[in-house]
This record gives structure tokens, C-alpha cells and sequence, in this order.
């Protein structure tokens, strides 16, 4: 399996078999210019979308994918995938609405997809979860859990992989934190825009893995 960040909240993730599977799509430009990454022209056969807002919900996606968009358990294209619906804030929805966390089984690998989490997660949500392999955080806070929060969740879930996303970047005028403010302290591998993946190489303890934006 390969991850490579397009940026944002959105991922590339292919798996061995050649399914492309695009996490999130933002609409470059949306929010008055506060998203400024490059269009998503990769082909995608399946699209996730954790909620309905530009920086998250771009269609204008090549190759006709599937887009999954409830919580359903569903198989796509030979991907198992199913959603936990949460909340885009602390206040069960009432300032930003909802939140669906995804979780697809890639290659024998479950990898979970937090979305615009905007709250911890309680133990019965992460038993629901379930194991995770791959996990990608949303870390930039104001908008979704922050760095704190998001070792709380870390903390719950266990996973053998962590890969921040949603933080301050160039090319994202949000008021959101860097991810220097997350990785701060930890023992952290730099991976460019790509990291590959094998089940039977995952780490037995937490690795923290920072992908550069590709767009």
C-alpha cells in the first residue's frame, strides 16, 4: 500500500491490487482563497468524504470513483470500509456539524481516516473502531482536535502508524497550527510526499511519519 499526501485532509492511497482511493478532496481556492493546494487531477476509484465542506468535498475527481459518503459498512472495489459518525466540534454538531470517521482495510492493513474530528473520542467509540493499523489525525486545532487531543486519541486507538494532516502549511491560511506544534518531542520520520506500507513490516510500537504536501 502507498500514502501520499495531497494535502489537507487528502490522501492517495493505493493499494496493491491498484485501487486508488482519495481521502477528503478539497476544492482549491474554497474559503476565499484558504485553501490554495494545486487541483486533485489523479484518478480515483474510490472517493471518502467525511462531511460537506469545500476544503473536504471535492467531486471534480478523474477516473469515475465511487463516492462513499454515510457510515454504512460496504465493500468497494474489494475495500472493506465502514463509518463512526461523529462530530465536527465539541458541541454534538452544533457549530460545525457532523463527522464521519472512516476505517477501509487495505492490503490486510485497517487504516482510519479521523476526518474533521472535533472532539476526543470516548472509549466506546474507539472499541467501535477496533484496530488500527494506519491512523490519519487531524492536528491543527480551532477547526478539529488539536495536538493534545490528538495524542489523547492516539493514546486510545494504538496505532502502528501515525500520519498528521490538516495542520498549517503555505498554502492553507486557515488559523490552524503547524505540525511542528504536534510532532514537537516526538521521535518522528520524515517521508517525503509517499510512504509505503507492508503488513508484515508495520512497527510494533507507535511510528510518527510526516508526508509533505504533493500539491
Amino acid at each position: 500500500m502507498k500514502i501520499r499526501f495531497l494535502g489537507h485532509a487528502s490522501f492517495l492511497i493505493t493499494s496493491d491490487a491498484g485501487v486508488n482511493i482519495i481521502t477528503d478532496p478539497y476544492k482549491p481556492g474554497c474559503f476565499n482563497g484558504g485553501i490554495q493546494y494545486g487541483k486533485i487531477t489523479e484518478a480515483a476509484d474510490i472517493v471518502t468524504i467525511s462531511h460537506e465542506h469545500d476544503d473536504h468535498n471535492e467531486t471534480d475527481i478523474a477516473g469515475a470513483p465511487v463516492f462513499v459518503r454515510d457510515a454504512k459498512p460496504q465493500q468497494v472495489k474489494g475495500i472493506d470500509i465502514m463509518g463512526l459518525d461523529t462530530f465536527h466540534d465539541t458541541g454534538e454538531g452544533s457549530e460545525r456539524g457532523s463527522n464521519i470517521i472512516y476505517k477501509m482495510v487495505i492490503d490486510g492493513m485497517d487504516v482510519v481516516h479521523l476526518g474533521d474530528l472535533g472532539h476526543n473520542l470516548s472509549s466506546e467509540e474507539a472499541a467501535k473502531i477496533g484496530n488500527v493499523d494506519v491512523l490519519l489525525v487531524p492536528v491543527g486545532g480551532y477547526f478539529t482536535i488539536d495536538a493534545k487531543v490528538g495524542d489523547s486519541i492516539i493514546g486510545l486507538l494504538k496505532p502502528k502508524v501515525v500520519i498528521p494532516m490538516h495542520f498549517k502549511t503555505d498554502k492553507c491560511g486557515f488559523p490552524i497550527a503547524p505540525v511542528e506544534q504536534f510532532i514537537a518531542g516526538k521521535d518522528v520520520q520524515k517521508a517525503g510526499t509517499e510512504l509505503e506500507l507492508e503488513k508484515d513490516a508495520l512497527p510494533g510500537n507507535t511510528m510518527f511519519y510526516v508526508l509533505d504536501p504533493s500539491k
